[in-house]
């Protein structure tokens, strides 16, 4: 049975370092670095520079991750983005990634699932290189979150951070290896706890948008929580499930660094101790569908994983919409 593989990972992180201790400076309301690790276990976030858009940050990712596979811009047939922050409202990021790249022979569009953003591309992927539609693909993760963020609430300013990372699939045939399966997740009835609300066809772009606020991230943090350790823990047993695996089988989670808290409520709920958790969410804080492949990539540079290990994937994001994945790496 033909699978596919991850081949190549990649990361780009804008250079400007925005600490807690920053954040309560400028944002002069009670926020201190012991209360954001707290609530979250961030420490530190990274925020793009002016004038830097979500595709030059994914097209940076893209370099480093086709290096790490060796193949060129122009072999790629497929590029897809998990992105909630493109460069404009049309085109999707993607244009802009292959044009820059000179990517002239792939196809390429977003994909919306807010955080799940790139496992969901991960599994479009894989359906295009199984079918053997594709041969090399490449999946974005890329957010631009700090646009979006309103900084003068305390309750969401203090998690987000820009990111953006790919990952390089080509056809895998030997039994047992790559991408094992891949399993999505949609309860549209929660689209109210995790939102911008203005800017789209119910609210366009106006003065009663920017009165209220609209234009920035909305979130009911405490429904968020509970159902992101809920789901994100459902979906991660149910990848096991249909692989005949167990906890105990799996050598790294590579989950979606949301909130340090989320993360250790599902090591919880699936017995999988956090020292098996792969984490930079004290460094980059909340990237959105970056933060994944971003893992990947910083497990691998840090010569965590080991051929043959069970890695599983995890995360979930406005819609509310969830996903896992699991790979034999």
């Amino acid at each position: 049975m033909q699978r596919s593989r991850i081949v190549g990972t990649g990361t780009y992180l804008p250079e400007r370092v925005v600490t807690n201790d920053d954040l309560s400076q400028q944002m002069g309301i009670n926020t201190s670095d012991a209360w954001i690790r707290e609530r979250t276990g961030i420490g530190s976030r990274r925020i793009a520079a002016p004038g830097e858009a979500t595709s030059d940050m994914a097209t940076a990712a893209s370099r480093n991750a086709l290096d790490m596979a060796g193949i060129r811009a122009d072999e790629l047939d497929l590029i897809i983005c998990g992105t909630v922050t493109a460069d404009m409202p049309f085109p999707a990021a993607a244009c802009f990634v292959q044009a820059k790249l000179g990517a002239n022979k792939a196809a390429a569009f977003d994909v919306s699932a807010a955080c799940a953003g790139s496992l969901f591309a991960l599994s479009i992927a894989d359906q295009y290189l199984k079918s053997g539609a594709a041969q090399k693909v490449l999946v974005l993760g890329a957010e631009l979150l700090t646009r979006v963020t309103d900084w003068s609430d305390r309750s969401t300013c203090v998690l987000f951070g820009d990111a953006a990372g790919a990952m390089v699939m080509v056809p895998e045939t030997r039994p047992e290896r790559g991408l094992l399966s891949t399993h999505l997740h949609t309860d549209g009835s929660q689209t109210s706890i995790l939102n911008i609300p203005g800017g789209g066809s119910l609210s366009p772009y106006g003065p009663e948008v920017h009165e209220h606020r609209g234009q920035f991230i909305k979130m009911n943090g405490r429904e968020v929580y509970k159902h992101a350790v809920r789901n994100m823990a459902a979906s991660a047993r149910a990848a096991l499930e249909a692989n005949g695996l167990t906890p105990d089988d799996v050598a790294w989670v590579i989950g979606h660094q949301a909130n340090l808290r989320i993360l250790e409520g599902v090591s919880e709920r699936v017995a999988i101790p956090m020292e098996r958790f792969f984490l930079n969410v004290d460094r980059y804080g909340n990237t959105s569908s970056a933060s994944v492949p971003t893992a990947l990539d910083e497990a691998i540079e840090q010569k965590k994983l080991r051929e043959g290990d069970i890695l599983l994937f995890t995360a979930l994001g406005g819609g509310l919409a969830w996903a896992s994945a699991l790979v034999r790496w």
